[in-house]
């Protein structure tokens, strides 16, 4: 999601190297003479889908009051999702902005106390390492909220267990003094302690009190925090690989820590999985490029890292794992060099099982994974899944799990064996899922052609897979040589509960030239993203073929989304945005879309919009504080309670009286009781 390296310019290249040169058909070489691109009001991007769309996308826009028959994947009867709300302006203030008859209030900053003995947060910042491992790491970010209640069925609004991912941190609030180094240039053990520990997951069991005012849970069991520290273990094809052997894990089952968790995704089964998604960054290669595997050319793995944590001046391994430099006369078994091989994944933790050990889900791919999002799930079919690859020139896969799905079982063994695929979008508005399966004949056939070649423009000479393995180790390049089609930046998903649709947003792309541009990315410097969906061939998840459109582009005011010569959508005061990146469907339909990008007059602070799939009605409902992202949302089961997560605050938000920002959630309620946007 965020492409932070604490510098606030997300558009700089230094966020993230693009480590995909691939030239995978960008469509600039099969355009359709229908395909037409277009600036539609000065200023704005304009552009415009002319002509794809006439194949008439099943749900998009559909009259259609239909049920369909999603292939096993039934989905609930239709419901209202028009916007019963005034949308706001831009702002710039340093709060929180709601429409009128709606309140919000902060919750749960970083430092609150939620587990161990409670140490209360110290606004100067000396708080120790291990105070941090007891409260709520910093730089919130996707989260969902599991009903606690079981005699209300499990659906209580009232009280749940609300858990969090941590981003990343800033070095500089986190300490007294920012982050400091010796004398012989080792950093402080209890400093790297720290930032380690306010990385990862919170859970927070949180409960109305009798005034309606939520709170934490003092001394209960769920509440949890699992750490870029925590024992994990390994599981799925990668499981026991010999690439993953570190000195920690001499047969490649466990590894430490989650890093740089972004989005997240709630299973069928009441688990979480949380996405670790710039993970590169976090390790220190000391060698010239050549000498790096592929696993880290492909992933940006190389020279200094983010926080310098290898650097910690007690010498344990739990720090200086984070060194990846092979040791001359050493092994796997001996140095780190494996390390960052066991970063990259789905990571699945049960809170209600605050005993559990995370488990690393390796049949999803090893990329910069943005979340995940399920596909609706029915008995005796299988599980369907899909997830964004956050990175200019990357891609969109869905994982088809190999077992069926029954209630009374599933559990998250079902991720472990079934076939991951990557999605090409071709331009005429259908679009095919590509097997990176070495039993699927045709994929096998392109790995064996592009033996001793170079693939694309990374300069990895491909030498082959020696197992499918290899190929999860290594999905970037298995994705570049199946031919995906490269997307601008892949964030978050979100499927419609009400007619199965799948969008993802596509945060921007101010690499991409006129030359790269295709029909689902045309835009060159495509500097404000769009937001992209499809419906799967007959309706069921599991099909191998699609048919998409663009739901909306982002830009200034004048900024059209035209469909068969027609605006579908065109912005106004009450909806102007840039760099959508969260996305959400609440459980009446509404899709909520939130922003990470570029702050100026025009725009304002960031913000999130509440959009009506059916009739593309986008309006602005929240605005975040001074220099923050507006990230991770979701409601009560029964949408009075809006937990909204505020990331990254350059001034003193929420309390003006401390000096340092405080990353925190914003519980959204509207005043007379009701349903959020309705």
């Amino acid at each position: 999601m965020a492409k932070h390296d604490l510098d606030p310019n997300y558009l700089d290249p230094n966020y993230e190297p693009v480590v995909n040169h691939s030239e995978n058909t960008p469509f600039h070489e099969v355009l359709s003479a229908r395909m037409q691109r277009r600036t539609v009001m000065k200023g704005s991007v304009g552009a415009a889908l002319a002509g794809v769309m006439g194949l008439g996308l099943v749900g998009c826009g559909s009259d259609s009051d239909d049920d369909d028959d999603t292939g096993g994947n039934v989905l609930p009867p239709k419901v209202d999702t028009k916007l019963g709300f005034q949308a706001i302006p831009v702002s710039t203030a340093n709060e929180v902005k709601v429409p009128e008859g709606y309140t919000a209030e902060a919750f749960l900053p970083w430092g609150t106390p939620i587990t161990g003995s409670y140490p209360e947060y110290r606004p100067d910042g000396s708080n120790t390492g291990a105070e941090q491992e007891q409260q709520v790491g910093m730089h919130h970010d996707g989260m969902h909220f599991y009903p606690i209640d079981v005699k209300s069925g499990g659906n209580s609004s009232e009280e749940g267990l609300l858990v969090m991912n941590h981003e990343y941190i800033d070095q500089s609030a986190i300490h007294t003094n920012g982050a400091t180094s010796n004398a012989d240039g080792l950093r402080p053990a209890d400093e790297v302690r720290k930032e380690i520990a306010a990385h990862g997951v919170s859970v927070v069991h949180i409960r109305k009190d009798s005034a309606g005012k939520w709170d934490v849970v003092f001394g209960s069991r769920f509440n949890r925090r699992i750490t870029g520290g925590t024992a994990m273990d390994i599981r799925g094809p990668l499981r026991g690989y010999g690439k993953l052997v570190t000195p920690y894990s001499l047969d490649a089952t466990e590894t430490r820590g989650t890093l740089n968790n972004c989005s997240m995704g709630p299973t069928p089964w009441g688990t979480y999985l949380t996405a670790e998604e710039n993970w590169h960054g976090y390790f220190a290669f000391d060698t010239d490029k050549a000498a790096r595997p592929r696993e880290y050319v492909r992933h940006g793995v190389g020279g200094s890292s983010r926080y310098d944590w290898e650097k910690a001046d007690s010498g344990l391994d739990q720090y200086r794992r984070f060194d990846v430099t092979p040791t001359p006369g050493g092994s796997a078994e001996t140095d780190y060099r494996n390390e960052a091989c066991t970063f990259g994944y789905m990571v699945e933790i049960d809170p209600f099982s605050p005993e559990s050990k995370p488990q690393k889900r390796t049949s999803l791919g090893r990329f910069g994974h943005e979340g995940v999002i399920f596909a609706p799930v029915t008995e005796g079919q299988p599980v369907v899944c899909y997830s964004g690859d956050d990175s200019r020139f990357e891609y969109i896969y869905k994982f088809v799990s190999a077992r069926p799905y029954y209630a009374a079982s599933a559990d998250g063994s079902l991720l472990d064996e079934g076939t991951l695929y990557v999605a090409r979008f071709n331009d005429d508005g259908t679009g095919e899922w590509l097997s990176l399966s070495l039993k699927d004949e045709t994929f096998a056939g392109k790995v064996a052609a592009a033996k001793g070649k170079e693939v694309g423009r990374s300069g990895i000479v491909f030498d082959g897979f020696d197992s499918q393995a290899d190929v999860l180790l290594n999905t970037r390049l298995a994705a570049d040589i199946a031919g995906a089609t490269p997307m601008d930046r892949p964030e978050w998903g979100a499927v419609d509960p009400n007619n199965g649709d799948v969008y993802f947003t596509l945060t921007n792309n101010s690499k991409r030239t006129d030359a790269e541009t295709d029909a689902a990315n045309p835009i060159a410097n495509n500097i404000n993203g769009h937001i992209i969906r499809w419906t799967e061939a007959d309706g069921n998840h599991a099909a191998m073929a699609f048919e998409w459109d663009i739901f909306v582009f982002a830009g200034e005011q004048g900024t059209e989304t035209v469909v068969d010569g027609e605006a579908v959508v065109t912005l106004g005061d009450e909806n102007i945005f840039n760099s959508p990146d969260g996305l959400w469907f609440d459980y009446n339909g509404r899709l909520w879309i939130q922003t990470d990008g570029y702050s100026n007059e025009t725009f304002g602070n960031q913000m999130m919009l509440a959009a009506d799939p059916a009739t593309r009605d986008i309006r602005r409902f929240f605005v975040g504080p001074v220099g923050c992202e507006v990230t991770g949302v979701v409601t009560t089961p029964d949408t009075s309670n809006m937990f909204v997560n505020i990331q990254h605050p350059r001034a003193n938000w929420p309390n003006a009286s401390e000096d340092r920002p405080r990353d925190a959630t914003v519980i959204v309620t509207r005043n007379d009781g009701g349903v959020i946007g309705a």
